[in-house]
């Protein structure tokens, strides 16, 4: 019948990929989301997809690349049915953001990789099995890579503190799920990474956020972007020599596009956030300093509290001299070093190598010791140390 054939709209969306029954998205099922909240969130994949190939390539010594190949909404039982083995799980929660659960998956080879590189290993002689040290030290290389991600998120949150809390990792088999306090129909936010390891290959990285909970982070950065105060743009005066053609009309401001600030650790691509961030605007001014001034030494006092007690080295220097090497070869029990003191000449007091004080020898009991005849000036003390 004709009622049951498809529309070219609804052609076209299959051939795009989606299903033509709602949203989607050029990167998989939208799960719902906005425009708006899938440019966010593809570039906070973006963040925690740098930091991954960040950590490893600091481990690994190595040149690591990192991609992104799928972003998408689906079901935690569809989550775990595309799980072909049994994986490592990684789970943590988002200090700052109402302790959040974050997921994340990845192969025992991958995890037994980033263990052996934590160790100080090459990636290369893996055992057989996981054991607990491997597990552990896994857990700790995760724990950095979520580390470096929230500190790039927290420029997108205005600045607020991100800290990973109540880490923990398992091995699962059997049944399990991503996030035990959901619903196994509970639907979530998948980050599908690659990380490409120079002579160790790849290894898949799945990044899992509660649907709710990544629609929420969403909506906050964009608020967070949408709230800053547009700066009005003076109209550019135009150049008498400049072409004619270069030239933009009377009352004619061009339209400028300002980027936000991306700061993730290790680098990667910088987030392009869509259109919806053409209106962000980024504050810039002149760099203030404190004037460089010689201060008292009352000034450092609060300072000095801080580490009264840490110890240091004491060490009382009778003298010194040099001598060549022909000279010190010549050496035999009984020969006699000249220093360049003078007899009854102070001795020298030094902390850390640095000259404090001066005194005589004395005897105390049956030990060497020192009278302090001369301090160094207070000030002096200071900057010595």
């Amino acid at each position: 019948m004709i009622d049951e054939l498809l529309s070219q709209s609804e052609i076209n969306a299959l051939l795009s990929g989606n299903s033509g029954l709602g949203e989607g998205s050029a990167t998989g099922n939208s799960g719902a989301l906005s425009s708006e909240q899938r440019a966010v969130l593809e570039d906070i994949a973006n963040i925690f997809s740098s930091s991954a190939a960040s950590v490893f390539g600091m481990l690994a010594g190595k040149e690591v690349t990192a991609h992104v190949r799928q972003s998408e909404a689906v079901s935690q039982e569809e989550m775990v049915a595309s799980v072909e083995e049994a994986p490592f799980v990684f789970r943590v929660q988002a200090g700052g953001l109402d302790n959040a659960p974050i997921t994340v998956l990845a192969t025992v080879k991958c995890a037994l990789t980033l263990a052996d590189l934590m160790m100080g290993g090459e990636g290369k002689e893996l055992p057989e099995e996981a054991g607990e040290l491997y597990l552990n030290a896994a857990q700790e290389g995760l724990s950095q890579v979520i580390g470096a991600a929230f500190t790039s998120m927290s420029s997108l949150l205005g600045g607020k503190r991100l800290m990973p809390e109540n880490v923990a990792s398992s091995l699962e088999e059997g049944e399990w799920l991503p996030f035990s306090s959901l619903d196994a129909a509970e639907m979530i936010w998948r980050v599908y990474v690659t990380l490409e390891i120079e002579g160790l290959g790849s290894f898949p990285l799945d990044i899992l956020f509660p649907l709710d909970m990544a629609k929420s982070v969403a909506d906050e950065v964009h608020a967070i972007v949408a709230d800053k105060p547009q700066p009005e743009q003076p109209a550019p005066q135009p150049d008498a020599h400049a072409p004619a053609a270069h030239q933009p009309a009377q009352g004619q401001v061009p339209q400028q596009h300002p980027q936000m600030q991306f700061a993730a650790m290790g680098g990667g691509p910088a987030p392009s956030f869509g259109n919806v961030y053409d209106q962000a605007s980024v504050d810039v001014r002149p760099a203030e300093f404190v004037p460089l001034t010689q201060k008292s030494v009352a000034a450092f006092g609060g300072k000095i509290d801080l580490v009264a007690d840490i110890p240091v080295r004491v060490t009382v220097e009778l003298g010194r001299t040099r001598k060549n090497i022909a000279d010190i070869l010549s050496m035999t029990p009984g020969s006699v070093i000249e220093l360049d003191k003078m007899a009854g000449e102070p001795v020298d007091v030094l902390v850390n190598s640095k000259l404090i004080a001066k005194g005589e020898v004395v005897v105390i009991d049956e030990n060497f010791g020192v009278r302090i005849t001369e301090i160094v000036t207070s000030a002096g003390r200071v900057h010595s140390l």
